[in-house]
């Protein structure tokens, strides 16, 4: 269980057909040696986890990534309405240029492309 930083970029969609490198997330996570996130872990120790919302190179919202109650991953921003639901991503390989949809406020689902995925050196 290492922590590993992830960077999620907008994919192709209608609004941004080329995608959008400035349009994403950051996440901090621990990922179990399938790529996939380590569930066990995460629910142990939500407080390694960070999650960042950017546009155009500024933070808008920093939080964390947490369970519902239904069970989705939420990347939870406390104090903001721009919580993000991932679809499915306990299932999902977080490998570079993998893909993960996110429904934003509002149910809107998008695309992320999965643009880098490094180890964070622990002490």
């Amino acid at each position: 269980m290492s922590l590993q930083h992830i960077r999620l970029e907008l994919a192709r969609e209608a609004d941004a057909p080329h995608g959008d490198p400035g349009d994403g997330y950051d996440l901090v996570v621990m990922l179990d040696d399938q790529a996939r996130l380590d569930a066990p872990a995460l629910l142990a120790a939500p407080e390694r986890t960070r999650v960042r919302r950017f546009r155009d190179g500024e933070t808008l919202a920093v939080g964390q990534l947490t369970q519902g109650s239904d069970g989705r991953w939420l990347l939870d921003f406390p104090g903001e309405d721009s919580d993000a639901v991932g679809f499915r991503l306990e299932d999902e390989r977080f490998v570079a240029g993998e893909y993960v949809s996110l429904a934003e406020p509002g149910g809107r689902m998008r695309p992320y492309r999965v643009a880098v995925v490094n180890p964070l050196d622990q002490p």
